[in-house]
């Protein structure tokens, strides 16, 4: 059994959530991926323990969307660390985010997930 901390990472763009992906293991996290706010929804249910941390696109296809999936985490786990990342709907964090949450903007570099997710960990 994996021992290390498990992010969950949600997007629905292959080549950013790998990215995502190779920075956390680069950094010591375990994760697990889902491509749509449905999987990622199911997945935040069925795990135990929970994740110690939630990365998701605001913008996720069909279904629900980033806010959703971090609402319904926070539903779950009202402590959990949650990461947005997002080309163009940073400007509503404010309304539609979670408490205590981060927001990055599209492009960043994986490196700023890393710092995001170690921060809120060390806050919380």
């Amino acid at each position: 059994m994996d021992e290390r901390l498990t992010v969950l990472v949600v997007d629905d763009e292959p080549l950013i959530a790998l990215s995502i992906a190779d920075a956390l293991e680069e950094a010591g996290f375990a994760h697990e991926m889902c491509h749509c706010g449905d999987s990622a929804m199911a997945t935040l249910g069925d795990r135990d323990p929970a994740f110690c941390a939630l990365v998701t696109d605001i913008r996720l296809g069909k279904g629900p969307n980033g806010w959703d999936v971090a609402r319904h985490a926070r539903e779950i786990h009202a402590a959990l660390p949650v990461i947005y990342i997002t080309g163009d709907s940073a400007a509503d964090h404010s309304a539609y985010g979670v408490p205590e949450s981060v927001m990055v903007q599209k492009p960043f570099v994986a490196m700023q997930i890393i710092t995001a997710i170690s921060n809120l960990l060390n806050v919380g």
